[in-house]
């Protein structure tokens, strides 16, 4: 399987959990749904860039979130930790899942190519980020991404960063 497909089947994973939670509006109670899938939570103060880890301890999915970022960061993180559960569950059944976020130092990570990685981004963005969502806030309208302003309004309707917006916003 090609890595595109691989990231449209993350996608639809990330539409499937929004369905069968009834979720119709935005922003997305991400914690809501990773506890109706049994994941446990644990926020805590981890190491600098560490945002988050995922892992499997007696059948349970616990996902830790860096409790010192922001909180839109923190959303992304447990989205995105939730993805390596529902996607890649078998592989942290028995070693533990740790992201570094963007700060990762590895050349795999940095050059965004690792398509695992790549998986939980995309059920992450469209977890948090549904198309359909994101085309109804639009209401018509074509956002600039370089219009600031724009990105950071739409953003905070998601309760997600600036950042995410614009990469959403560029990959729809």
């Amino acid at each position: 399987m090609t890595i595109n497909a691989n990231i449209a089947g993350a996608r639809a994973a990330a539409r499937e959990l929004l369905k069968k939670n009834g979720i119709r509006t935005f922003p997305v109670n991400v914690e809501k749904i990773a506890k109706s899938e049994g994941a446990r939570i644990e926020y805590a103060p981890l190491d600098g860039e560490l945002s988050g880890l995922a892992h499997v301890r007696e059948g349970v999915p616990i996902i830790g979130v860096n409790m010192l970022h922001a909180p839109s960061r923190q959303r992304f993180t447990l989205a995105h930790e939730l993805g390596h559960i529902c996607l890649h569950r078998e592989q942290i059944e028995s070693t533990v899942h740790v992201d570094r976020g963007s700060l990762r130092r590895d050349t795999v990570s940095s050059a965004g190519i690792d398509p695992t990685e790549m998986e939980a981004n995309a059920f992450a963005a469209e977890l948090l980020m549904p198309a359909d969502f994101v085309e109804a806030a639009l209401n018509g309208k074509v956002i600039d991404l370089e219009d600031d302003q724009a990105v950071a309004a739409l953003a905070k309707r998601f309760k997600v960063s600036d950042a995410a917006m614009r990469f959403r916003l560029d990959s729809l």
